[in-house]
């Protein structure tokens, strides 16, 4: 038989892997130092996870490897004599998973099939391409197939909170000289744009006035990469009426914009709160940023702090609702990418500092200094700077990169559909941690993404035509 052939016999044992796998508990908890010695660095159910997979792996007669239960592979090696310096093809999984929270309708670490779809808490991320890969492996190795790549199916620990566990694999295992990762869509993510954390900040000087209105502080957000929904500034004064026209001008705000803001008096003190929609900072479009939402409406309001009015309308005049940082200078955009994606993720004001957190995902083919000019450019108060936190470099491989048609073909073979098209993202995926590597599948073109929801779910059709896909593509690039 073919290796499609084969895998079409494996469908009942691949649905009671998957099952096995997805009951397990893998939501990332506290290290755990056991009685004898051993260390889970990404707590129990992670590294139950991880010696589950291994041990499916080594029942299939691959070799396995835990790096200190960072991370692991599952490994078919190319013949040493024929292949003496063959290179390393890697497929990046992870096996931890978001929190359940709340609105299932069926038990999130009980899967469950129904009208053709199975539902549990990683089954489509990212447990069911994991699955999908490791059955690909398994029947081109029945096959007969004799690999010129040593194939490594990577199972990540963290990748939902912070991936250091594949730094700590990376270093300890090596680098796949080229590979994919099932974390996805299809047909394929050629590239995935570049993505800083920085803060925009100002100190404050305590004013030394006593009448007036002072904001004693203003949080909003729990991530960079997120639009909040809430915002939460509070203002103090001795002169009540003050706080008489800040309810009358929220009402007013919110007549005149369709925007809530609400008011409320707290002890001497008054609560303003501003409300938004939540989205995904990859996505800012979606949603609506009830930080740009507070500082609109803070800028009716006069402080008796003037540093903090300069901010508030520097806010307002360089960031404003912009989604592509245009009106301060860094609308960069290219043909593979698309325009610049900024979002204001948190904010944080106390009356010594004033300071926004921002998430920008940049083109492919600019550099993170090519934003960071741009936004300098146009902060002309020295007052006012940047504090970098955190740079991930884009990843691109042009469509006529010899991968990216192979993948393609691979891809395409299997569904006929040629409608769909290579993309990039604002998102990051195991890619940027690895050598030469692109996110492909598993999440079909018009397929809902139920990724990270309740009820999150997949179609067995689709988990069988993954492994298909992902067979035909070890074909094509390592045998």
């Amino acid at each position: 038989m073919n290796y499609l052939e084969i895998l079409g016999t494996y469908k009942d044992e691949m649905l009671e892997t998957l099952k096995e796998t997805v009951s397990i508990n893998s939501v990332q908890s506290a290290p755990v130092r056991t009685v004898n010695g051993e260390f889970y660095p990404f707590g129990r159910g992670v590294q139950k996870a991880l010696e589950h997979m291994l041990e499916v792996g080594e029942g299939m007669g691959f070799r396995t490897a835990n790096i200190d239960n960072y991370g692991g592979h599952i490994e078919w090696k190319a013949d040493s004599e024929e292949c003496p310096k063959a290179e390393t093809f890697g497929i990046a999984c992870h096996l931890d998973v978001v929190p359940e929270g709340t609105g299932w309708s069926t038990d999130p670490f009980c899967p469950v099939v129904k009208d053709g779809v199975i539902y549990g808490r990683g089954v489509s991320d990212d447990k069911g391409p994991l699955v999908a890969s490791l059955y690909a492996m398994k029947a081109v190795k029945e096959a007969g197939f004799k690999p010129k790549k040593n194939i490594r199916l990577i199972l990540g620990c963290d990748e939902e909170t912070g991936c250091s566990g594949m730094d700590r694999y990376t270093e300890a295992a090596g680098q796949p000289d080229l590979g994919i990762t099932p974390d996805g869509e299809f047909p394929l993510i050629h590239g995935e744009m570049g993505i800083l954390y920085f803060d925009i900040a100002m100190k404050l000087t305590k004013s030394s006035l006593k009448e007036g209105l002072r904001l004693t502080k203003f949080e909003a957000g729990t991530a960079p990469n997120a639009v909040p929904a809430t915002a939460r500034a509070v203002v103090a004064s001795s002169e009540p009426k003050l706080y008489d026209s800040i309810r009358d001008r929220a009402a007013q705000y919110s007549l005149e914009t369709g925007f809530t803001v609400k008011t409320k008096k707290q002890g001497s003190s008054m609560v303003i709160e501003s409300f938004g929609t939540a989205a995904h900072g990859a996505h800012p479009e979606l949603g609506i940023n009830a930080i740009s939402i507070m500082m609109d409406f803070l800028a009716r309001i006069n402080f008796r702090n003037e540093e903090l009015n300069d901010y508030i309308a520097f806010y307002n005049e360089f960031i404003g609702f912009n989604l592509h940082g245009e009106s301060i200078g860094c609308d960069l955009q290219d043909e593979p990418s698309g325009r610049l994606i900024w979002n204001v993720g948190m904010a944080s004001f106390s009356e010594e500092m004033a300071s926004v957190t921002v998430n920008v995902r940049y083109p492919v083919t600019c550099t993170g200094e090519d934003v960071y000019k741009g936004i300098e450019s146009s902060i002309t108060d020295g007052r006012i700077g940047i504090i970098k936190q955190m740079h991930d470099a884009p990843i691109y491989l042009p469509l006529d990169n010899p991968m990216v048609e192979t993948l393609m073909d691979a891809y395409i073979k299997e569904t006929g559909d040629t409608e769909n098209k290579a993309m990039v993202i604002g998102g990051g995926t195991y890619a940027k941690h690895l050598n030469n590597t692109l996110a492909f599948g598993g999440l079909f073109p018009g397929e809902p993404d139920t990724m990270h929801q309740a009820d999150e779910r997949m179609a067995l059709d689709s988990f069988y035509k993954m492994a298909r896909i992902y067979a035909a593509a070890i074909v094509n690039i390592c045998c």
